[in-house]
């Protein structure tokens, strides 16, 4: 079987929920930190993380989702990804989350659309589910997830920060 007909991702979880991001825009996995915050950003947008002495812009997946903030636990990591902007190259960025899972690879047969209706998530944000044994795994795209002001937001305090 071909590279092009594996999907390789990283899977986390937010709530009950499972979502997978492609391992190729994983940098790293850490333990949370508090970040440092940033006056008038969204809510979901909170803050900075020194990261070998980079300021990370950093935002909690679970306020993006729309759904209630939580306290860190032991379990919450921070998801350091490179996502590819329009024009302005690659941002790094950190995106909190209740915990990390596995790397799990999909054969992209298995991969279904993401149904218009009956999902608590935006069908937007997602590229696709992969049904499991104890549910679904989403698919999501992190750029779609980010609006534009959120790009913009995040980075103008990466640039900042740098």
């Amino acid at each position: 079987m071909s590279d092009l007909a594996e999907i390789q991702a990283v899977t986390f979880g937010i709530g009950e929920e499972v979502f997978a991001i492609p391992v190729a825009m994983v940098r790293e996995i850490l333990d949370y930190q508090e970040p440092f915050r940033l006056p008038g950003t969204p809510d979901h947008v909170l803050g900075l993380i020194s990261v070998r002495g980079e300021g990370v812009p950093t935002i909690d997946l679970r306020r993006r989702f729309g759904l209630p903030a939580q306290a860190p636990t032991p379990l919450t990591r921070i998801l350091f990804l490179e996502v590819q902007q329009q024009g302005s190259g690659p941002l790094l960025l950190g995106l909190v989350i209740d915990r990390a899972l596995v790397v799990s690879t999909f054969a992209r047969e298995r991969l279904e659309p993401a149904p218009r209706i009956g999902m608590r998530w935006n069908s937007d944000y997602i590229t696709g589910v992969v049904r499991e044994e104890n549910g679904f795994v989403v698919l999501v795209d992190i750029a779609r997830i980010l609006t534009t002001e959120d790009t913009a937001i995040l980075s103008a305090n990466h640039d900042l920060a740098a």
